[in-house]
C-alpha cells in the first residue's frame, strides 16, 4: 500500500401466438425479463468503458452519485432523506456486552436506537492498528430535538475501562438532522491502557435521552483498521503551519448537487460548486485532500423574498473526516438576507496531527476523502418558506503533496487512506484551479455525461433486442 501520504400480434385459439417467421412452434417469445437482463448487461458494460476512459472512475462514480442525489432531491433531514450505504448488513446492539454482535473492520452497518437504551457492539482487535468507529443517528424528521441532545460513541475494552469517548448534538437549531460521532482505539507510544489485543466493546445511546424524542432512530455504523508505519515516525503534532484564512474562492459557479448520505456524497474538488437546499435537507459532498495539503470551505445561502424573521443556526457547515469523524463545524442564523458560513482555518493533514492536543488538529490524520456537509434548518420554513433556497459552496485546496507514511499492513477498508489518480485529477496541486485542467472537467460532467452515455447505449441494445425479439 501506500505512500504518506405499437403492433399487436394476433393471437390463435387460446389466446397463444403463432411462431415467428424462422422460430420454430413451441418456442416462447422473448420474456419481459430477458429484456432487463440485456438492459443490465448495457449498463454493465457502459460503465465498464466509462471506467476505462481518463478519469473514468470518477465519471462513474459521478454517475451513480449523482443518480442517489436525485432521488432524494427535496427530502428532509431525517431517516426518509438519508441515504445509507447500499449493503450495509443490519445488526442489532446487545443490552450488555455478553450478548455484544461483532463489528468487522473496515464493514458497515445499520442498527436502530431506541430512546432510554445503551447498546453494546464487539470488536477484536490486534496490537497493532488503529481502529476507528462512526456512529451516525438519524432522527425522524417530525419530532422536537434538544440543542443538547444527540449521539455518544464510546469504545472500551473488555474491563470497562474507557478507550475514547466521542459525541455529537443537534445544536442551537434545534432542527433535526443526521448527526455523527466517533470514537476509537489508539495504539500510543506513551499510552498504558487499551493497548492489548483482544476484546473491546463500542457502547452507543443518545446524549439526553429524558429531553429525546420517543421514537427509535437509524444508525449507520462505519469501522476503520488503520495499521502501524513501518518506520517509526514524529511523535509530535507539526508546531507551525499557515493558519491565515485565504481569500474566497472568485469564479463562475458550476451545478452540483449534494448528495443524501455519506455513501452517496457528490466528489468535487477546489471550485465554486452551487445547489439548491430545502429546510430540513443535509447535503453531502466529498473532497479528496492528500498528505500535505489544507482544505478550506465555506456555504452561502441565497435570500429571501418572503417574510423577514430570524431562525438561529440556520446554515450549518461541517468537515469529516475520511472514517467520518468530525474535524471541524460551524453555523449562521438566517434573516431572509443572503448568509455566509466558513470553516476555521485548518492544518495540512499529516500523521503526526494525531499527538496534538486540539481535537480538529488531532482528526486531521490521514488523507482521503473528506466530506463536508450542509445542513438548512427546518425552521428556516417557518419565516421563509419551503423554498428552495440557493446554496453556493467554496472549496479551496492549499499546499502540494507530500509522502505519507508506508503502512506495515493493509488499511480496510483498501484505500481508505490514501487518493487514486481520479481522486487527484479532481484534487490538482498547488492550488491550481479546474480551468483548463481536462481530467478536471471530465469529473465535473462526469453526472451528465456518463448519463447520456448510458441512454444511449440503452437506446442501442434495446433495439437491437426488440428486432432479435
Amino acid at each position: 500500500m501506500g505512500r504518506w501520504c405499437g403492433v399487436r400480434r394476433r393471437t390463435g385459439a387460446g389466446g397463444a401466438r403463432p411462431p415467428a417467421p424462422g422460430r420454430p412452434a413451441g418456442a416462447s417469445a422473448v420474456r419481459p425479463w430477458a429484456t432487463a437482463a440485456v438492459r443490465l448487461a448495457a449498463v454493465t458494460v457502459l460503465l465498464a468503458t466509462a471506467a476505462s476512459l481518463p478519469g473514468g472512475t470518477a465519471l462513474a462514480a459521478g454517475a451513480a452519485g449523482a443518480a442517489g442525489a436525485a432521488g432524494a432531491a427535496g427530502a428532509a433531514g431525517g431517516a426518509e432523506g438519508y441515504a445509507f450505504a447500499d449493503g450495509a448488513a443490519r445488526v442489532e446492539g446487545a443490552s450488555d456486552t455478553a450478548g455484544a454482535a461483532l463489528l468487522q473492520p473496515g464493514a458497515t452497518y445499520r442498527s436502530s436506537l431506541a430512546r432510554n437504551d445503551t447498546l453494546y457492539y464487539r470488536l477484536e482487535l490486534d496490537a497493532d492498528s488503529d481502529t476507528y468507529v462512526s456512529v451516525t443517528a438519524v432522527p425522524g424528521s417530525e419530532g422536537e430535538v434538544t440543542a443538547v441532545d444527540g449521539v455518544r460513541v464510546s469504545v472500551r475494552d473488555a474491563d470497562g475501562a474507557s478507550c475514547s469517548l466521542g459525541s455529537a448534538t443537534f445544536g442551537a437549531a434545534h432542527s433535526p438532522r443526521p448527526v455523527t460521532a466517533w470514537g476509537m482505539r489508539e495504539i500510543e507510544p506513551r499510552a498504558s491502557r487499551c493497548q492489548d489485543a483482544g476484546t473491546y466493546y463500542v457502547a452507543v445511546e443518545r446524549v439526553r435521552p429524558q429531553d429525546s424524542p420517543p421514537d427509535d432512530w437509524d444508525l449507520e455504523l462505519t469501522t476503520a483498521a488503520e495499521p502501524r508505519p513501518r518506520q517509526a515516525g514524529p511523535t509530535e503534532p507539526p508546531g507551525t503551519w499557515d493558519s491565515a484564512s485565504p481569500e474566497p474562492l472568485a469564479g463562475q459557479p458550476e451545478r452540483r448537487a449534494g448528495g443524501s448520505g455519506f455513501a452517496r456524497a457528490t466528489a468535487v474538488g477546489q471550485g465554486v460548486w452551487q445547489s439548491d437546499i430545502r429546510p430540513g435537507q443535509t447535503l453531502y459532498y466529498k473532497v479528496p485532500v492528500d498528505w500535505g495539503r489544507q482544505v478550506y470551505a465555506s456555504a452561502e445561502l441565497g435570500g429571501s423574498d418572503d417574510a423577514s424573521g430570524y431562525a438561529t443556526g440556520a446554515l450549518r457547515l461541517g468537515l469529516h473526516n475520511p472514517v467520518r469523524g468530525e474535524v471541524d463545524d460551524a453555523a449562521k442564523g438566517y434573516t431572509g438576507r443572503p448568509a455566509a458560513v466558513g470553516l476555521a482555518a485548518l492544518p495540512p493533514v499529516a500523521y503526526p496531527n494525531r499527538y496534538a492536543s486540539s481535537r480538529q488538529v488531532g482528526a486531521l490524520r490521514f488523507a482521503g476523502d473528506y466530506y463536508l456537509v450542509v445542513h438548512l434548518a427546518a425552521q428556516v420554513a417557518d419565516d421563509f418558506g419551503d423554498g428552495p433556497f440557493g446554496l453556493t459552496l467554496r472549496v479551496r485546496l492549499r499546499g502540494t503533496a507530500e509522502a505519507g507514511p508506508e503502512y506495515a499492513g493493509e488499511p480496510r477498508p483498501k484505500g481508505v487512506f490514501e487518493l487514486s489518480a481520479a481522486d487527484r485529477a479532481v484534487a490538482p496541486e498547488n492550488g491550481a484551479t479546474r480551468d483548463g485542467d481536462d481530467a478536471m472537467r471530465a469529473v465535473a460532467v462526469g453526472g451528465i455525461g456518463t448519463g447520456s452515455l448510458l441512454l444511449a447505449g440503452l437506446a442501442v441494445w434495446t433495439v437491437t433486442a426488440r428486432r432479435r425479439a
